[in-house]
């Protein structure tokens, strides 16, 4: 197999992060990830997750701002490394490594897209034309509503495209004790419990996930996995709405399955999204799903279990909630994950297309 490098923003808990952990953990000897931004410390530090996989991640610690020197920096790491195929998560790596890559040679240059909604602002579109331009990768969308928010963008510079979507471990993902699980997280057992994992941040709308729970039974309590900048304001408005007892801020943690196995319910409502990881993962460990209409979630839900409801509607969302808690169709989401989100399937995609096999289908 040939040396190969990934390229993203930073290495903080994200989706597009865990994705790149997860390529990289198929086939670490040959490897590496890198982070434009931050540190190999204070990453470690801040993501305990990393650590297993520090030899094969590097970091620029890049400043705020364009820093055009990165370019001849990255090629000249390329060349070292003897890279042969690079990968880039979205805009800034593209810019970043994608140009390094062609200038350097390096024969397979990958980019894949996570989500299509920065597209629609007009700096980021011409932003994304001149970097596919200028690096010339082969272009991949994580799901078909990317592939649609691409084409859109990008016309005729967004073929021949890709679609490659994302998955998780079914082995590690997986069915089990809800008692055990609570126990380990300190969580109450004797109560109905909606989980909701990822950034505290606008875009991620747990929000909207606190309003909706006034409208439940006062029994139902709530349990959000994460950390981020919305975190006080979250705080804050549990407490202003009463419900601070009934709603766990978990922090980061790392045990994902664990906490999936904790619920009743998991609750995705994301004001803007690509594919997500989490709907996945908890779908995958047996938990039914509401998610909020947005990028590519309803490609991410298992239709037959879960519920699909719009963005800023708490009123709705309350009533899904209420309505999958008490009538949940007896349908397991699992086999849909292991069908349509195997993580296996991503890894196989992308490693055809680093070899250059016609495996892939075109969009």
């Amino acid at each position: 197999m040939a040396n190969w490098i990934q390229v993203v923003q930073h290495l903080k808990p994200g989706g597009i992060e865990l994705m790149a952990l997860d390529l990289l953990a198929d086939d670490p000897e040959q490897g590496w990830i890198l982070a434009l931004e931050g540190d190999r410390d204070s990453a470690i530090a801040h993501w305990p997750q990393l650590a297993p996989l520090a030899s094969r991640l590097l970091f620029l610690d890049k400043a705020p701002g364009w820093q055009p020197g990165l370019v001849p920096r990255l090629m000249q790491l390329m060349r070292d490394l003897q890279i042969e195929a690079v990968h880039t998560h979205h805009i800034g790596p593209l810019l970043y490594a994608g140009v390094a890559a062609r200038l350097a040679g390096v024969p397979k240059r990958l980019h894949t897209e996570h989500d299509a909604w920065h597209l629609q602002q007009p700096r980021r579109r011409r932003l994304e034309q001149l970097a596919v331009a200028l690096a010339q990768p082969t272009l991949v969308a994580d799901a078909d509503a990317v592939a649609q928010g691409l084409r859109q963008a990008l016309g005729r510079q967004a073929s021949p495209l890709y679609v490659i979507k994302n998955g998780v471990d079914t082995d590690r993902f997986c069915p089990g004790s809800s008692r055990v699980a609570r126990e380990a997280l300190g969580l109450p057992q004797q109560v109905p419990l909606i989980g909701c994992a990822g950034r505290l941040e606008w875009e991620k709308g747990q929000d909207q996930l606190v309003a909706a729970l006034v409208m439940l039974p006062p029994d139902v309590h709530l349990a959000l996995a994460g950390s981020g900048s919305q975190q006080a304001a979250l705080a804050r408005q549990c407490a202003q709405l009463g419900v601070a007892q009934r709603v766990h801020l978990m922090g980061n943690l790392a045990q994902m399955p664990q906490f999936y196995k904790a619920l009743d319910l998991y609750c995705a409502p994301s004001r803007r999204e690509g594919l997500s990881l989490s709907i996945l993962e908890a779908q995958a460990c047996g938990i039914a799903a509401v998610v909020t209409d947005v990028g590519a979630s309803a490609e991410a839900l298992c239709r037959r279990s879960g519920a699909l409801v719009p963005s800023e509607d708490v009123s709705a969302l309350a009533m899904a909630l209420n309505r999958q808690l008490n009538f949940g169709l007896d349908q397991q989401p699992r086999q849909f994950v292991e069908l349509q989100g195997n993580l296996r399937q991503t890894r196989a995609a992308y490693a055809a297309l680093r070899r250059n096999t016609q495996e892939v289908p075109v969009c």
